[in-house]
C-alpha cells in the first residue's frame, strides 16, 4: 500500500532506540526526511543518516527550549513541517509504593512523558498549520487505560496524553490538522527489557528473574507475547499518512488483546 508519505518532512522525538528508532526507520523507508531527535545520537541512528534523509538532532526534550530547537531543525534543515511524532517517555516502577515517589519524581515523570510532547507539540504547530494537511501521532500507553501503582505516576502522565491530544484535535481539526494516539501494551524494547528496564527493577524488587516478570507480563495479552517496535511504527505511519485521512481524535490500542473490557 502506498502511504503517500515520499517528499514530506517529520519530526520524531526520542528516536535514539525503541519505538523511536522504528519509526523513524519506517518513516525514511517511506521517502520521508525524518529530523530525529535523542539526547544521545546511537550507532543505529547515526547508521540511519548515513543517507542524509535522516537528520539526527541531540536535545534534552525534558528542558524548555528543547522542544523548539528539534522543531526549528526541520524547518532550517528541509524547510518546513508535515508529521510529528511525539514518543519521548520513560519509565520508572515504583517498587516502594506510592509513599515513595517525591515530587522531584512526579515533575520528572510529568516533564518527560506529558510536558515534552506539549511543548514539541507547541512549537510544531505553526509549521503544520502553514502546510494545511498536518498530521500529529502521539505515542501514549495502555496505562492510561490501566492504571497501575507500579507506574503510577507514568499512567497518570499517559491520561493526560490522551485528554489533551483529544481536545487539541477538536481545535485543529478544521484547520486541516489531524491529531491521534497510540496506545501500546508492553512492547519488546529497553524500556521493558532492558538492564535497566521495567522487566529487570521489577525483579530486583521480588526476587524473580526478569525473564520470567519479561513472561508473566506477556502472558497476560492474548497473543501471549510482546508487540514489537516495528508493529507499532507500522501503526504510527498509518495514522500519519492520508490513507487515515478521517481519523482524528482518536486512541489507536496496540496491545495483544490486554485489555479485555469494551
Amino acid at each position: 500500500m502506498d502511504l503517500h508519505l515520499t517528499g514530506k518532512t517529520a519530526v520524531v522525538t526520542g528516536a535514539s532506540k525503541g519505538i523511536g528508532l522504528a519509526v523513524t526507520q519506517a518513516l525514511a523507508g517511506e521517502g520521508v526526511n525524518v529530523v530525529a531527535g535523542a539526547r544521545h545520537v546511537t550507532a543505529e541512528l547515526a547508521h540511519l543518516a548515513a543517507d542524509g534523509r535522516v537528520h539526527p538532532v541531540e536535545v534534552d526534550l525534558a528542558t524548555p527550549d528543547g522542544p523548539a530547537a528539534l522543531v526549528q531543525a526541520a524547518a532550517s534543515v528541509f524547510g518546513g513541517l508535515d508529521i510529528l511524532v511525539n514518543n519521548v517517555g520513560a519509565v520508572r516502577p515504583r517498587t516502594g509504593g506510592f509513599l515513595s515517589v517525591t515530587d522531584d519524581d512526579w515533575i520528572s515523570a510529568l516533564t518527560i512523558n506529558f510536558l515534552a510532547a506539549v511543548r514539541t507539540t507547541r512549537a510544531a504547530l505553526p509549521l503544520l498549520l502553514d502546510r494545511g494537511t498536518g498530521t500529529i501521532v502521539t505515542v501514549a500507553s495502555v496505562n492510561s487505560w490501566l492504571p497501575d501503582p507500579l507506574v503510577i505516576d507514568y499512567s497518570a502522565a499517559k491520561a493526560a496524553l490522551l485528554s489533551f491530544s483529544k481536545a487539541l484535535s477538536k481545535e485543529v481539526g478544521p484547520r486541516g490538522v489531524r491529531v491521534n494516539t497510540v496506545s501500546p501494551g508492553p512492547v519488546s524494547t529497553p524500556l521493558w527489557l532492558g538492564d535497566g528496564g521495567v522487566a529487570a527493577t521489577v525483579a530486583r524488587a521480588t526476587g524473580l528473574e526478569p525473564g520470567a516478570v519479561a513472561q508473566q507480563a506477556a502472558a497476560d495479552s492474548v497473543t501471549g507475547r510482546f508487540t514489537r517496535p516495528e508493529e507499532v511504527a507500522d501503526l504510527v505511519l498509518l495514522l500519519a499518512s492520508d490513507r487515515a485521512g478521517n481519523v482524528t481524535g482518536a486512541d489507536v490500542v496496540i496491545d495483544g488483546g490486554l485489555i479485555t473490557s469494551l
